[in-house]
């Protein structure tokens, strides 16, 4: 009996990561190769085309009636509806790419092939493979470098008129606040990614003049999240506040998007979520604080079951499941 098996192929500033999924979302078979920094779009395709041929070789020798009815790509700015990504800037590859198009021709056969940006992704992930399973209306946070999100309303993601929605990292959290990676001032993501979260370790350890904390000799470039969760494990008063404020400011774009979609749940993904409940009791308690009494204690915070290290594969993958399934 054949099995039916998607692949799944997250692109990213540095590396692409590639792998063949089962419907159960385990991860069988993967591989990476450089995301190059040369711009040649068609020498990118034909390289990962090779690379997706070989995964493809290597698990039919596991077991030969696999099938592979088609392909998901997760990327950044990546539109669902082109198949496009558009002005990526952690991209060599400039202007609008037809990357579903020119890929298509080197799988002519496969069913299903379609492409969304990589919190899309991760949303479809946990509603095929992880804690979503069986919701209809959900959001999805993924908080990295930057933050994004992934927005189920009906049992499908919302992607607008363009193909660019949901974009909750990039709502103004403090007017003429922090610059944002975008250019804007004052954007959520300036003040909860792991970026910010390292800004406002800063800001703490000068307000306080806190030569004593944990975190006073690391440096701009050497500091990270997980240096501050491990501070805070030890009681540094410094770390214990970046929690504090960070869940505040998540808290309250949390409370927004509850007003705008009223979800089942919100799902929390990426390093810092790995701080448990440095992280989600105060998000928690601040959401509960900006909610209209119509929406308080209805909407969970949950920490994503996708697994960390298959995450941008396994939801790029989903992708297929969700097209065969129209």
């Amino acid at each position: 009996m054949t099995k039916k098996v998607a692949i799944g192929v997250d692109i990213g500033g540095t590396n692409t990561a590639i792998g063949i999924v089962d419907p159960e979302g385990n991860v069988m078979v993967k591989d990476n190769i450089p995301t190059p920094s040369h711009g040649d779009i068609d020498k990118y395709i034909s390289d990962l085309a090779l690379a997706i041929d070989e995964l493809m070789k290597s698990v039919k020798l596991l077991n030969k009636d696999l099938e592979f009815p088609g392909i998901g790509i997760g990327a950044p700015n990546g539109n669902y509806y082109s198949g496009t990504i558009e002005y990526a800037p952690n991209l060599s590859f400039r202007g609008v790419v037809r990357l579903v198009e020119l890929l298509r021709n080197h799988f002519p056969k496969m069913e299903a092939m379609a492409l969304t940006n990589d919190a899309n992704a991760a949303a479809l992930g946990e509603m095929i493979y992880g804690g979503a399973k069986g919701m209809k209306n959900f959001v999805m946070y993924t908080l990295g470098t930057g933050v994004g999100s992934g927005l189920i309303v009906n049992g499908d993601l919302v992607y607008g008129s363009d193909g660019f929605a949901g974009e909750c990292g990039h709502t103004i959290l403090i007017p003429d606040g922090r610059r944002c990676g975008c250019g804007a001032l004052g954007h959520l993501e300036a003040y909860c990614s792991a970026p910010g979260m390292k800004r406002t370790a800063f800001e703490l350890l000068a307000q306080y003049n806190a030569t004593d904390s944990l975190l006073a000799s690391k440096s701009f470039n050497e500091l990270d999240s997980k240096m501050i969760y491990e501070a805070a494990v030890e009681g540094d008063k410094i770390a214990l506040e970046v929690f504090e404020k960070t869940g505040a400011w998540l808290g309250q774009g949390l409370a927004d998007t509850v007003h705008y979609l009223s979800p089942e749940a919100i799902f929390l993904f990426g390093g810092p979520t790995a701080a448990g409940d440095y992280i989600f009791k105060p998000t928690k308690e601040h959401m509960e604080k900006h909610l209209l009494p119509i929406y308080k204690d209805k909407v969970p915070i949950l920490p994503s079951k996708l697994k960390a290290g298959d995450a941008a594969i396994v939801g790029a993958s989903a992708l297929v499941w969700k097209e065969l399934g129209k």
